[in-house]
C-alpha cells in the first residue's frame, strides 16, 4: 500500500503523476528529451541505461517498465534485458555501451564516483561528450525517478508481461501528453 493516497489501479509513477499532474508534465518532458530526443545513442540504448540504473536501485516498477520499452526498441526478449542487468560486461552489447553502463553504475552510487579513467575508456571506444553527458543525466534522473516511486511505496504489477505490452505502447506514444489513466 502506498504511503499516500493514489488512484487505485495505477502502478508506479503513473499513480503519482495522477496525484500531481503539475509535476508530471515536467517529469515527462525530461523523460522525453533524455530517452526519445535526438541523440547519437539509440532510444533502445538510452532505455537500457534507465533500466540498468533502476535495477541497481532495486526499483521493480522502473526497471521492468523501461526494460519493456528497451525490449521493444532493441527487438530483444526479457532474458536479454535480465542478462544486461545481471552482468553487462558479458552481455552481447557494444564495448562503448558497456563503458557507458559503467559510468551509469558509478553515478548510481554517487556522482563523485565517476572517474576520469571511466570517461577516457568510454571516449576511446567512441563515446562522444554528448553521450557521456546524457548517460550521466539519465542515470541521475532515474535515481530520482526510482526514489520517487519507491519512496512513496507505489504498487507494481508482478507479471512481467504487463511491462512488455506497456513498453510497446509507451515506445510508440512517447512521454509527452502522457495520461496516467490511459490503459
Amino acid at each position: 500500500m502506498a504511503h499516500i493516497s493514489v488512484p487505485e489501479g495505477l502502478p508506479g509513477i503513473r499513480g503519482l503523476m495522477a496525484v500531481r499532474p503539475e509535476t508530471a508534465a515536467s517529469l515527462n518532458e525530461l523523460a522525453e528529451v533524455l530517452l526519445r530526443g535526438d541523440n547519437s545513442l539509440t532510444r533502445g540504448e538510452r532505455e537500457l541505461i534507465a533500466t540498468f540504473v533502476s535495477s541497481l536501485n532495486d526499483c521493480f516498477f522502473c526497471q521492468h517498465a523501461h526494460g519493456g520499452i528497451a525490449q521493444h526498441y532493441l527487438h530483444c526478449d526479457t532474458f536479454f534485458i535480465d542478462e544486461v542487468k545481471k552482468n553487462y560486461q558479458s552481455a552481447d552489447i557494444s564495448e562503448k555501451l558497456k563503458a557507458l553502463l559503467s559510468i551509469a553504475a558509478s553515478v548510481q552510487k554517487g556522482g563523485k564516483q565517476v572517474t576520469g579513467s571511466q570517461v577516457s575508456l568510454a571516449r576511446s571506444l567512441g563515446a562522444t561528450d554528448g553521450e557521456i553527458h546524457d548517460t550521466v543525466l539519465i542515470a541521475a534522473a532515474f535515481c530520482m525517478f526510482n526514489r520517487y516511486v519507491d519512496g512513496l511505496a507505489t504498487w507494481a504489477p508482478e507479471d512481467r508481461e504487463f511491462y512488455v505490452k506497456r513498453g510497446k505502447q509507451r515506445a510508440e506514444e512517447g512521454y509527452l501528453n502522457f495520461d496516467p489513466y490511459k490503459p
